[in-house]
């Protein structure tokens, strides 16, 4: 970690109990929109220019051709080549800009490259998720050991963190639209290159970001997600609803499963933490869905740094709906021809099992973009300390949603050799957005929405 701990920016001390701060004065909050953008990052360029400044984002009308998923699009960013490309053979020439995980790939496959590409900041935002962001930086808490979220709506709650659980809010608070239908494969990709695609569809409501509400009017609930398996055969039909709690401590998630063999719904107290996440053939844990989601309360939290790393960034390439499946999963890691790279200033937040909790994973490294507060990149070791998987995000800007989602996201096994493609849904419809009642998220209606 001594290539972090070189380029450290000032950061707030963290407390030793890892409690979050509460709130910024209103001189800091006012420098949201001047010296910071709207989210709380950095506006200005770096100091060689390779960091643009922001300047606004890229936001245009979605396309009524259907033209969504085409690199011509997307203007620049669809014409821009790689500026280099990274392999094992000139590794040290950037290692200090590359995750371990990344640098574990590059020295573990002779063929893994990353090619990177201009770096743009392409992130924007709403105007009502810009005035409730301001608006949370000077009301906004964290309590109950970080678990408990108070003071804060619709936009990001900690625009200016002082403490790793703040961060991670954001990263689980951030806009990704109101109410949404998405499409997401998952490829389990075997030693020899094999793979079943397990589909599914999810429906998601978002109520944490909807304008003109107020923290009480979301009852503890953040959003409301409901997931459909529609391939492979056996496994079609099953259903998995679950209602986010914000406040895990004082009310767990709850969760319920749907069996169409069995025709019955039943609560399911175990979706969360390290068991096993749907359709992954064991590559993933619940919590890893969103490189992070759910309750923090088993490990500690903590700021290392602000740093600029090359990390997976607009990755229109590998959301083309003219790709297929087979294109992308590969033999030992994924088809790195569609993969874009590029250079931007991240959050590093260290994450450390607690003494007397339990997990799978003994530590986890994030990186969290600072213009979306979306986890990038995750470092993840075993309970010998060991790095066991890598984690990476392929974050897209969806310019008419002025949201990021994924293009995709891999998992690389090192123990086994296997590796985990999720998110993808080349070969599937584009998300839709929906305006899902809250009865569309109630238990008793989930064997209709599965027999559909």
């Amino acid at each position: 970690m001594h290539y972090i701990r070189n380029s450290l920016m000032a950061v707030g001390l963290t407390m030793a109990s890892g409690l979050a701060f509460a709130k910024v004065s209103p001189e800091e909050a006012a420098k949201l929109g001047t010296t910071l953008t709207p989210m709380g990052a950095e506006k200005a360029a770096n100091k060689d220019g390779s960091i643009p400044a922001w300047e606004g984002g890229m936001h245009f009308p979605k396309p009524t051709d259907g033209s969504a998923r085409k690199l011509a699009t997307f203007g620049e960013l669809g014409t821009d080549k790689p500026l280099y490309t990274i392999t094992a053979a000139n590794l040290d020439k950037y290692k200090d800009k590359l995750t371990l995980g990344h640098q574990t790939m590059l020295r573990k496959f002779p063929d893994y490259k990353m090619n990177v590409y201009k770096s743009r900041r392409t992130a924007s935002f709403p105007d009502f998720i810009i005035a409730a962001t301001k608006a949370n930086a000077l009301t906004a808490e964290a309590g109950h050991g970080g678990e408990s979220l108070d003071g804060a709506i619709t936009g990001t709650p900690f625009p200016i963190p002082k403490s790793g659980i703040e961060v991670m809010w954001n990263h689980k608070t951030r806009y990704r639209g109101l109410s949404v239908t998405r499409y997401n494969t998952q490829l389990a990709v075997q030693t020899n290159g094999d793979f079943t695609p397990f589909k599914l569809r999810e429906d998601v409501r978002f109520s944490f970001s909807y304008p003109d509400k107020k923290p009480a009017d979301l009852q503890n609930v953040l959003f409301y997600f409901l997931q459909l398996t529609l391939a492979p055969p056996r496994s079609a039909g099953s259903a998995l609803l679950v209602h986010e709690t914000m406040d895990q401590v004082a009310e767990a998630r709850r969760a319920w499963l749907y069996n169409p063999g069995q025709r019955r719904v039943r609560r399911a107290p175990n979706v969360a933490y390290d068991n096993p996440g749907t359709g992954a053939d064991g590559l993933r844990t619940n919590d890893q869905l969103d490189v992070f989601n759910g309750a923090t309360d088993r490990y500690t939290w903590k700021i290392v740094g602000k740093k600029e790393m090359i990390v997976p960034y607009n990755n229109i390439i590998l959301a083309q709906d003219s790709l297929k499946y087979s294109d992308i999963a590969k033999k030992g890691h994924m088809n790195q021809d569609y993969a874009r790279y590029e250079l931007h200033r991240v959050w590093v937040i260290e994450s450390q099992l607690k003494e007397g909790t339990s997990h799978i994973y003994s530590r986890r490294t994030f990186y969290i973009d600072e213009d979306t507060w979306t986890a990038v990149h995750a470092d993840i070791y075993d309970r010998r300390g060991e790095l066991w998987r890598i984690q990476e995000n392929f974050s897209l800007n969806i310019p008419w949603r002025q949201s990021t989602g994924p293009a995709g996201g891999t998992c690389y096994d090192l123990q086994s050799g296997r590796y985990l493609l999720l998110e993808f849904s080349n070969e599937e419809p584009l998300y839709e957005d929906k305006d899902w009642d809250l009865s569309h998220f109630d238990p008793g209606n989930i064997a209709k929405v599965s027999s559909r």
